[in-house]
């Protein structure tokens, strides 16, 4: 039985309503804040991972993925399709993506009650070039169906999500569609952000240095990616995405998304790029304590630790016209540990294929709130990969191999030394901001660290590379024992993807 896109067929058929009318259609649950932006609260606050899966049809499964029967999914989508025949739909089309070489036409079809969702998905896409007869890719959702389940076909590019109204399966649902064409085209897909640092060369001239930085939510990736590094004219910070890159075989990184989907936990004036966007009139909250006199509390997790925001494009000091990056310079990937990583490391290119698959962080509310701040691996630190992992990972090793002027780094924004014979020390924002800065001049030394083989800091300007540096920490024995169960761990992990190049496995050894 072949899966197939089945039309979608409403009681009315709202079809591309204006932003204005969305608002409208949007007003139940609308809070005002002091600002005059718009707040929601939903029911579901997290992504539905346990409840994701791929129709098992003409691919094979990654090894961290859920599958569907094409069976079960065409039940489902046929029982679907049958009640939206009741129901008032939204149909809204938008394009990703701005380059002639890599767009997609997107349609999203949803019950007309839970407008609040494509009001903000209106704000992260592009308008269409045009009318829209057969889109690329296409989500059918609906928000209020009796079980949880979403399910996605990515040969015939559509996705249903049922049984949650959380924004973020909207917008990764088209997301993970695009990198997996992404991949097929010879490229990969990136759940990372991207911007420009224009710094001073050591020789005195301006320089442009592309960066992508990797990272799960929560552990950092929008607040660096959208930081300006306290950076003063000539130098500059230009901001491009903040949450997925499509990068072909040479290394040229295709934007996605107009608007930015920023995590609001703790948001304050010193992350002054994010915290000025979010204070905006067009700005959308959803989950975010608003209090009756309409201020923002952005301290407060009582609806969830998860609160979010999407702000518009032009409302963040540092973009320019463009939304993609000639070339990737430097790859980041952002990691989350607390004691004997170091707060930055430099990978040779097996090493970046391996920590790439290692995709080293902790567990946030965004993903698993019942498992936030516990230690967790995702390949590529990207939980909407389609197909083997292994594959992934060998697909960035060649990429490397073919652009050797891509440098690549582990970031750790977590701490060092804690649980030592003295107090650890937090790697803090500034510390992050600074050392990603001085990777773009490249005026930092380095040497060898001779139990990992990677290249650790000698000096960073402006730091004190002394406090973070993991073995000062603990006893000698102790350190020993941390670095071999560490090292037995990630060895388990690699060795789950039978496909993976036995370099990247050996990289860790």
């Amino acid at each position: 039985m072949n899966f197939s896109r089945q039309q979608v067929i409403a009681r009315q058929m709202i079809t591309n309503p204006t932003h204005s009318q969305l608002i409208d259609l949007a007003r139940e649950g609308c809070k005002k804040t002091i600002h005059n932006s718009t707040s929601f609260v939903s029911k579901v606050r997290n992504r539905s991972a346990k409840h994701t899966y791929v129709v098992e049809e003409g691919l094979d499964l990654g090894v961290d993925q859920q599958g569907i029967s094409p069976e079960k999914a065409i039940e489902i989508a046929t029982k679907v399709h049958e009640y939206l025949k009741e129901q008032d739909v939204i149909q809204l089309d938008r394009r990703m993506g701005l380059h002639g070489d890599f767009t997609f036409n997107c349609r999203l079809y949803i019950t007309s009650p839970y407008a609040r969702i494509p009001l903000k998905w209106n704000f992260m896409l592009f308008p269409p070039a045009g009318n829209v007869t057969e889109p690329d890719l296409v989500s059918v959702y609906v928000p209020e169906w009796p079980e949880r389940v979403i399910f996605c076909h990515p040969q015939a590019g559509i996705t249903y999500i049922l049984g949650t109204d959380y924004f973020g399966e909207a917008k990764k649902s088209f997301l993970r569609m695009a990198m997996f064409k992404a991949k097929q085209a010879g490229g990969l897909g990136f759940h990372a952000g991207s911007k420009v640092l224009r710094v001073k060369s050591t020789n005195g001239g301006l320089k442009d240095v592309g960066f992508l930085l990797f990272g799960l939510s929560g552990t950092g990736k929008t607040t660096l990616t959208m930081h300006d590094h306290d950076l003063t004219a000539p130098e500059q910070a230009i901001i491009r995405q903040d949450d997925v890159v499509l990068m072909d075989s040479n290394g040229y990184c295709y934007g996605t998304e107009n608007g930015f989907y920023i995590k609001t936990e703790g948001l304050d004036e010193s992350q002054k790029v994010l915290y000025h966007a979010a204070e905006c009139p067009q700005a959308i909250f959803e989950n975010v304590k608003v209090n009756d006199d309409g201020t923002i509390d952005f301290d407060n997790s009582e609806l969830t630790s998860n609160g979010r925001g999407v702000i518009r494009r032009e409302d963040v000091e540092g973009v320019d016209e463009s939304i993609d990056l000639d070339k990737a310079h430097r790859f980041i990937f952002i990691t989350r540990h607390d004691k004997i990583v170091p707060s930055v490391a430099k990978l040779n290119p097996s090493q970046a294929a391996a920590f790439f698959m290692l995709g080293e962080s902790v567990e946030t509310s965004a993903g698993d709130p019942t498992k936030a701040g516990q230690s967790k691996r995702e390949v590529g630190t990207n939980p909407f990969i389609v197909g083997s992992e292994g594959e992934e990972g060998n697909r960035l090793l060649e990429l490397l191999k073919k652009n050797p002027e891509i440098e690549c780094y582990l970031l750790n924004t977590g701490s060092v030394g804690m649980g030592g014979n003295r107090p650890g020390v937090k790697i803090s924002i500034q510390a992050s901001t600074n050392i990603l800065k001085h990777i773009a001049k490249g005026d930092m030394e380095w040497k060898e660290d001779p139990h990992w083989g990677y290249m650790v800091p000698a000096s960073i300007p402006e730091m004190d590379v002394r406090l973070y540096e993991p073995a000062e920490y603990y006893k000698q024995d102790e350190y020993l024992k941390m670095v071999t169960g560490l090292r037995e761990d990630r060895k388990k992990w690699l060795e789950k993807y039978k496909d993976l190049k036995p370099e990247i496995v050996e990289a860790i050894k």
